[in-house]
């Protein structure tokens, strides 16, 4: 029978995910990864050349993964509470993803990362994409585009990255509902009053029942 070279490529990327995302770079080992995968290591020199170039194809993939999975348009810029309910959804369902760039961010020497050119421009489409919100006036926050995209991801990264703030700060750990519903709330805030209280009408309008 002949070898699913693809099959097996993409076990071990999904196996190297969960290692890279639990010992970091400097802590995972091909072993562990072949074991994970129920392959031969070699296969990970044949696919991916070394340990190095197998996390740059890791980090790439979950890249892409999050940016196809989120976009951020103009027009979903109008409710921001959705994107960021979104946000914290995918990092719930996702959490190896912030691992991967606190690793990556404690390598980090000032030095280009890896697709820093193409992430610049992911992360530049959707800072456009609230800017251009602005101009339509249906985005009304104090905040330059740039800084509002930032203070979204930060928040929407904070909930998982050091879940014990997070308990102390609200006197336990909220759960998942109180969460989500806490970064849609922040999302909305962030958008500035006019855009947050169209967003709140517009719901309220779906919401209601018809009448004859």
């Amino acid at each position: 029978m002949a070898w699913d070279t693809a099959r097996t490529r993409q076990d071990l990327l999904d196996a190297a995910v969960d290692e890279f995302a639990e010992y970091g770079f400097d802590g995972a080992r091909v072993e562990r990864v072949a074991t994970r995968a129920g392959v031969n290591k070699e296969r990970i020199y044949q696919y991916f050349g070394n340990k190095q170039k197998l996390f740059g194809c890791v980090l790439e993939a979950e890249l892409e993964r999050i940016a196809t999975a989120i976009p951020l348009t103009a027009d979903q810029a109008a409710d921001l509470g959705e994107y960021a309910g979104k946000l914290y959804d995918y990092h719930r369902s996702h959490p190896q993803f912030i691992r991967l760039l606190h690793w990556e961010g404690l390598q980090d020497r000032g030095g280009p990362a890896l697709r820093e050119a193409e992430r610049t421009a992911t992360y530049g489409a959707r800072v456009a994409a609230l800017a251009e919100a602005r101009v339509r006036g249906t985005l009304d926050s104090p905040l330059e585009p740039g800084e509002l995209f930032y203070a979204l991801l930060a928040l929407g990264a904070w909930w998982f990255s050091v879940p014990q703030a997070v308990r102390m700060i609200f006197g336990g750990a909220p759960g998942p509902e109180a969460e989500r519903a806490a970064m849609v709330r922040l999302g909305r805030a962030l958008a500035g009053g006019q855009a947050g209280r169209t967003a709140d009408a517009r719901r309220a309008a779906d919401a209601a029942p018809d009448r004859p």
